[in-house]
């Protein structure tokens, strides 16, 4: 048995770029559910605790400076030695948020000895830039990652085209929390449509009140709600004025997750046009659409990425396909018109959606997939880990 699988509590390392992808609504969950003892860790130098590993007071920095030019060190040389500082406490695995994070941990956790688990989000293994500059770094973590996790069927497909093992690729959705999102009752509720998401291109907003503006002219009584904020949030305000919307539609901004799941009360429908931006970036699984059918709401929206995963088309919601305002103005229409079947698929998805991806659940298989890693890991320090820990690079001057 491994030294991580022996003890009570494992530690596990959560690592990402910075402190606000840690507090992610996706994220957020690994640090506060898994069981084990995890460790958040962020920055280009690794800060544990707020505090950088690496001292960066003026002259340690400058005695770093001068180590890296006597040897002959690329400066990246000094990122590993951060990490490895970081990893001296012997954590039992380390989960990497996002594919970019990953590639910084990769040679990190093998001097360490430790595995590492990428788990890849949405932009990551979408935006074309971002998957050419790391292509060099994705082919190693495809190679040498204990294990690789997606949060979408189209994800894992993906992420296998592009050369990871089917074998280490885990299809891990996210999962939502059925206390906080329910009570919803579509059937008693008016024609309020809610929209939850950032105004940026992925998630189209434009062209939900595109299609929300068809619907409206069918029945001017329904209404769209919609929450968020981003740089789309002008063009969609200019959009709503043109349309002659602003007595129908409203802008709440960002919203805390309380005030998200008491507008989700209120609502008839959930509605979203996620699609593939012009540079690539797609969508993971998004969390509204499971909060959504939590609370007991049917959703509209697109069928891409891992949003057909989620929503059972015509039992849950209603899918369209991308960029087609039309169909989804008629199917706004098919719910403002009918309360009793926008109840029926509310009552549906919270079953499906609680029975399926609570967030217990969803926890339980990660945690699954990242103590069969440990479990595979050696039960002790391998010579290269040892000498790692104190070579030179592991004792540069802090």
């Amino acid at each position: 048995m491994s030294r991580a699988v022996a003890g009570a509590r494992p530690t596990v390392y959560v690592l990402a770029a910075n402190p606000r992808d840690l507090e992610l609504s996706f994220i957020r969950p690994h640090i506060e559910r898994l069981p084990a003892h995890t460790v958040p860790i962020h920055g280009f130098i690794p800060e544990v605790g707020g505090a950088a590993v690496l001292h960066q007071g003026v002259w340690m920095r400058l005695a770093r400076k001068a180590t890296r030019t006597l040897l002959r060190r690329p400066w990246e040389d000094e990122i590993v030695s951060g990490y490895v500082r970081a990893f001296a406490r012997r954590p039992a695995a380390v989960l990497a948020e996002f594919g970019p994070t990953a590639t910084r941990l990769l040679e990190p956790c093998r001097r360490a000895g430790l595995p590492l688990i990428a788990h890849f989000h949405g932009y990551d293994i979408s935006v074309r830039s971002v998957i050419q500059e790391h292509a060099e770094g994705y082919q190693a973590i495809f190679r040498e990652a204990a294990a690789i996790i997606a949060v979408s069927r189209a994800m894992r497909a993906r992420l296998i085209e592009l050369g990871a093992p089917p074998e280490r690729v885990h299809y891990c959705p996210y999962g939502v929390d059925c206390s906080t999102f329910a009570a919803a009752e579509p059937s008693q509720a008016p024609p309020v449509a809610l929209a939850v998401g950032r105004f940026v291109d992925k998630k189209a907003p434009h062209l939900t009140i595109m299609a929300f503006a068809a619907a409206h002219r069918r029945n001017p009584a329904a209404r769209l709600r919609m929450i968020g904020d981003g740089s789309l949030r002008g063009s969609c305000a200019d959009l709503v004025t043109a349309l002659g919307l602003e007595g129908a539609v409203t802008f709440l901004g960002h919203q805390p997750h309380d005030v998200i799941a008491a507008e989700m009360r209120k609502a008839r429908l959930f509605v979203q046009h996620s699609l593939q931006a012009f540079n690539g970036d797609s969508e993971g699984t998004p969390n509204t659409i499971l909060e959504a059918g939590a609370s007991g709401l049917p959703v509209i929206s697109t069928r891409h990425a891992g949003i057909p995963d989620v929503v059972i088309e015509e039992r849950t919601g209603l899918l369209v396909d991308e960029r087609d305002v039309d169909g989804m103005g008629r199917a706004l229409s098919r719910l403002f018109d009918d309360a009793a079947l926008a109840g029926a698929m509310g009552r549906e998805a919270r079953t499906h959606i609680c029975g399926s991806f609570a967030i217990e659940t969803r926890i339980a298989h990660l945690w699954s997939v990242i103590a069969d890693a440990m479990a595979a890991a050696p039960t002790s320090q391998t010579a290269s880990a040892r000498q790692a820990l104190t070579s030179p690079l592991g004792s540069m001057p802090r």
